[in-house]
């Protein structure tokens, strides 16, 4: 058994959030790079330029990459044989969330209740997902996910009937009508199969993979070939004002479904595609 305190974790989830609105991953700012050698509108070169500059600032300065700081999601993949000592896990993550937005200056954006509208002026309550897996290791993953490119997602109830092309279709056209809202260029989460919820969280996990990832299913990873291809095709480019380049990637994840059911869900991630990941590992208790 391996135990961890709750202060440790409050410490590391609210580093996590601070980072994950400071520094732009590796892979995502590579992708900018590419993108903008590939993009042929000279209007789209220097968007891309710019998003570029602005993630090293950014990380320079240690101040947020977008003024939309997020809802939290955080992920949370617990061992069997951890025992988490001195409080609960979940308030645990919360008052981290809260720590690191206070301390980092980071704007707060979350209200208490969705019709009645007082913000909570801390940014919790966090969105949590928990995962119970074999063995003995935390890793919590924190994704501020704003809400330019959430208001984009869109799911499907889709017939079987439907088939590939049904779910071709679905998936493009939720991209067009997003437009340039998610702030492009976007990474396109797509969840197909299980229940309407599963979907949606299939989705959003994408969002959490490599940007030059591909699904390990040769038939998915030329699927996510084919709609990225598709995508860029629809002309909205950079900053939405035009180009090749409208998205950097397409992830697709799936799960058994009902044989009534063919659930399919996008969920976009604008260009600053944020989260961080601490992983951990502590000393044996008898």
């Amino acid at each position: 058994m391996q135990e961890i305190t709750v202060s440790l974790i409050v410490e590391n989830v609210a580093r996590l959030c601070q980072e994950a609105n400071f520094d732009l991953p590796s892979d995502v700012r590579d992708a900018l790079q590419e993108a903008a050698d590939l993009e042929e509108s000279s209007q789209g070169k220097r968007i891309l330029g710019e998003i570029y500059e602005n993630a090293c600032i950014a990380q320079q300065e240690r101040i947020p990459l977008c003024q939309d700081t997020g809802m939290v999601l955080v992920f949370v993949e617990i061992g069997q044989d951890v025992h988490v000592t001195g409080g609960s896990l979940t308030e645990a993550i919360n008052a981290g969330v809260a720590r690191g937005y206070q301390d980092g200056y980071l704007r707060k954006s979350v209200v208490a209740d969705p019709l009645h509208r007082k913000n909570t002026g801390d940014n919790t309550p966090a969105v949590i997902y928990y995962d119970i897996v074999p063995g003995d290791q935390l890793r919590i993953t924190v994704m501020p996910k704003g809400f330019g490119s959430e208001n984009c997602t869109a799911l499907g109830m889709l017939k079987p009937a439907d088939g590939l092309d049904g779910v071709k279709r679905f998936i493009l056209d939720a991209v067009d009508k997003a437009g340039p809202n998610p702030c492009p260029p976007v990474t396109v989460g797509i969840g197909i199969g299980g229940t309407a919820d599963k979907a949606l969280l299939l989705a959003k996990r994408a969002l959490l993979r490599d940007v030059k990832s591909a699904n390990q299913d040769p038939d998915l990873a030329a699927l996510e070939r084919e709609l990225l291809e598709a995508i860029n095709k629809l002309g909205y480019g950079p900053g939405g004002l035009g180009g090749r380049i409208t998205a950097l990637a397409v992830h697709i994840e799936t799960y058994p479904t009902h044989i009534a059911g063919l659930p399919v869900a996008v969920c976009l991630n604008c260009h600053a595609a944020r989260h961080k990941t601490w992983e951990w590992r502590g000393e044996k208790v008898e």
